[in-house]
């Protein structure tokens, strides 16, 4: 029955949680001992010493290193839209006119369909 399973499944559980206790004990255990395993008489030397040959070549653990600094996002304005619609009139290109502006091709290219500069796909 259900309720068989359910008992089951608590027991199994209290065992769980009373191994993962145990690990985290042995684990503590373990890694106090490290320093004297290895011949330092504190656990300050050890860490110098784990530092030091590690090298200079240890990265900061992060979530996200950005190549390059996060560009703000563009504000298009109708000042904006008008200078596209102005520079695409004078023939200048998707990407000249975005350099200029200062927004990116996919904005110019909705600005251009937006204001029906572009034509229809066939």
């Amino acid at each position: 029955m259900v309720t068989d399973k359910i008992k089951e499944l608590k027991e199994t559980q209290a065992k769980m949680a009373e191994l993962e206790k145990s690990i985290a004990t042995q684990l503590a255990k373990e890694l106090a001992a490290l320093p004297g395993k290895y011949g330092f008489e504190t656990v300050a030397a050890f860490i110098k010493a784990v530092k030091a040959s590690a090298g200079g070549k240890r990265k900061a653990a992060s979530p996200r290193k950005p190549s390059a600094p996060r560009r703000k996002r563009a504000v298009i304005t109708a000042e904006t839209k008008t200078q596209v619609k102005s520079l695409t009139e004078a023939g200048k290109t998707a990407a000249e006119i975005g350099k200029e502006v200062g927004i990116s091709l996919p904005s110019v290219q909705n600005i251009k369909k937006e204001l029906g500069l572009v034509k229809a796909r066939k």
